[in-house]
C-alpha cells in the first residue's frame, strides 16, 4: 500500500454508515447510507460512493453523489431518508441499487451501467400481479435490503425486528427474477426475531436489522446486526433460503465480548447500532462496520477489520482497531490524529464516553478530534510496532489542568505522564516516556483537573518519537 491504513478509512469528515463493500473489476466500492455531521436523524444525506484499488486500501477515491433521495417517485419532495442500501451486478451486466425509504417499507431499485455512476430509478420489487413486496396481505415490512445475484436470479434479504415485537418474524429471503424486480419465490424466514426464536439455536442472538449476504465457496454467509445491536453476527448455510445456522459474533463496535484488555461486558466505545458486510479483497477477508461519533446515533463512520475464515467455515470475533485494513501494526513513530482512536470510555462508568467530533458544519473538511474529556477518560489506539520510543507528545485545546497517563492497557502500569494546561489553540505538550520494544496498544488516561464549559478539553492527536 502507498500509505498506512487507518480507521475510519475514509476522511474524518465523512459519515457513511451501513457500509456494503463490493469488488467490481479491480476496485472495491463502498456503498452505504449517508449521515450528516451533527445530524438529528439517520441517513439524511444523498447516497455517495468511495472506491479503492483492490491492492491498496489506503487509496480511497470519492466517486461523488450516485443517487439523490428525491429521485424516487415516492419521495419527490425529498422529505424521506434513504436508508441502508446494497448493490449487485445483474445478469445483464448492469448494477442495481436496492434501498428502502425511511417511512415506506417497500424495496426500491435504481440502476446504472457502471458501479459508481449516476443511478436512475428502475422500479419497485413486486409480485407478478404488480402488488409491491411488503404491501400484500401477510407481508411484513421490508427493511435494510441485502442482495446477491447468481445467474438469472437474485436473492433479496430484508428485515427489521424490534425487541419484543411479535408482529415481526425475522429476516426474510425473497428470490427475484432476472428483471431484478419481480418476485419469483415469495419471502421465507431464515433468521428469527427474538419473539420467534425458541428452539432455533439463535436464542439471544436473533436478528435486529442489517442483513448482508455473501457466498464463499459453497457456503452462504448471512451477516446481521443482532438484538445486542452493537454486534455484527453471522449465520451460514449451504442453501440461500433455508437451513441457516448461527455462527457467532464477528465484531462489536464497542468490543463487547472482548476480554483481553477489559472485562468482556464493559463497552470500550459507544454502544449503539451496527451494520456492515464481509468482502474478499485480494486474498484477504474483511468485515466492514460503523462506529458512532459526536455523542449521537446520527453521525456514524465507516470502519473495517481484517478477519479470517477458518477451514471449518467459522469466523472468530475481532477487535475494533485503529489500524483497520493496514495488514500490520502502525509504525511506532510519527504523528497520529485523534480521530483514529478505537477505544473511548471511562474507567469507572459504562454509560459515559469521550466523543469524537469536528469543527465546522457537515461537509467541512475539518479533522476529527476527541472531546468530553474528564477525570478517568480513556483514549486508546491499537496497535503500534514500537522500537526505541522515548518521547510522547499530545496535542490539546481548551480548559484543562491535569495530565495524560500513558499506559499499554487501560488499567496497567503508567509508563509516564504528560502534563497539560489550558490553551485556546491547539498546543503540544510532551513527556519523556519510554515504551518497551514490541507491538502495543497506547492508552491515554486523563487524570486530575476538570475540563469545563464551552471550551472544554479537546484531544487532537499524538506523536511518537525515538
Amino acid at each position: 500500500m502507498k500509505n498506512q491504513c487507518f480507521n475510519p478509512f475514509l476522511p474524518s469528515w465523512e459519515y457513511i454508515p451501513d457500509g456494503e463493500p463490493h469488488v467490481f473489476g479491480d476496485r472495491v466500492y463502498i456503498y452505504g447510507s449517508h449521515d450528516m455531521f451533527n445530524g438529528w436523524v439517520f441517513c439524511i444525506n444523498d447516497y455517495i460512493c468511495y472506491s479503492a484499488p483492490v491492492d491498496d486500501l489506503s487509496d480511497w477515491k470519492y466517486e461523488g453523489v450516485i443517487y439523490e433521495r428525491n429521485a424516487d417517485p415516492l419521495n419527490k419532495d425529498g422529505k424521506m431518508c434513504l436508508y441502508a442500501p446494497d448493490v449487485t451486478r445483474g445478469s445483464d451486466g448492469r448494477y442495481y441499487l436496492y434501498y428502502v425509504l425511511d417511512r415506506d417499507c417497500v424495496v426500491s431499485v435504481a440502476v446504472c451501467d457502471t458501479p459508481a455512476g449516476k443511478y436512475k430509478f428502475h422500479g419497485y420489487v413486486k409480485y407478478p400481479d404488480g402488488t409491491l413486496l411488503g404491501k400484500a396481505d401477510g407481508d411484513e415490512p421490508q427493511f435494510d435490503p441485502g442482495v446477491l445475484t447468481e445467474g438469472d436470479v437474485t436473492y433479496l434479504y430484508t428485515g427489521f425486528c424490534g425487541h419484543g415485537d411479535k408482529s415481526r418474524s425475522g429476516c426474510m429471503a425473497t428470490v427475484l427474477e432476472a428483471d431484478m424486480l419481480t418476485v419469483k419465490e415469495p419471502p421465507v424466514f431464515v433468521i428469527p426475531s427474538d419473539t420467534h426464536s425458541a428452539g432455533t439455536g439463535f436464542e439471544g442472538n436473533e436478528i435486529f436489522e442489517a442483513p448482508s449476504i455473501r457466498k464463499f465457496g459453497d457456503t452462504y454467509y448471512l451477516v446481521y446486526s443482532s438484538v445486542k445491536m452493537t454486534n455484527l453476527s453471522y449465520a451460514t448455510s449451504k442453501h440461500p433460503t433455508k437451513d441457516f445456522v448461527y455462527g457467532g459474533v464477528i465484531i462489536s463496535c464497542a468490543d463487547l465480548g472482548i476480554d483481553t484488555y477489559k472485562p468482556a461486558d464493559k463497552p470500550a466505545n459507544v454502544v449503539n447500532n451496527n451494520h456492515g458486510g464481509i468482502e474478499k479483497i485480494g486474498e484477504n477477508y474483511y468485515i466492514f462496520y460503523h462506529r458512532h461519533t459526536n455523542g449521537t446515533p446520527f453521525s456514524r463512520q465507516a470502519c473495517v477489520e481484517k478477519i479470517a475464515i477458518e477451514t471449518d467455515g467459522s469466523i472468530a470475533q475481532v477487535e475494533a482497531t485503529s489500524q483497520g485494513a493496514n495488514g500490520a501494526p502502525l509504525l511506532g513513530k510519527g504523528e497520529y490524529p485523534a480521530y483514529i482512536a478505537c477505544n473511548l470510555f471511562y474507567l469507572d462508568d459504562c454509560e459515559k464516553h469521550p466523543k469524537l467530533t469536528q469543527d465546522g458544519k457537515d461537509g467541512d473538511e475539518e479533522l476529527g478530534y476527541v472531546t468530553n474529556i474528564h477525570n478517568g477518560a480513556v483514549i486508546g489506539f491499537k496497535y503500534f510496532d514500537c522500537k526505541g520510543v522515548q518521547k510522547i507528545t499530545v496535542k490539546t485545546r481548551g480548559y484543562g489542568h491535569g495530565a495524560f497517563d500513558v499506559r499499554l492497557s487501560p488499567t496497567g502500569e503508567t509508563l509516564g505522564s504528560i502534563k497539560i494546561d489550558s490553551a485556546n489553540q491547539w498546543t503540544e505538550f510532551s513527556g519523556d516516556i519510554a515504551i518497551p520494544d514490541g507491538v502495543h496498544a497506547l492508552y491515554f488516561v486523563y487524570c486530575g483537573g476538570e475540563s469545563w464549559g464551552m471550551n472544554s478539553l479537546g484531544f487532537g492527536g499524538m506523536s511518537i518519537d525515538n
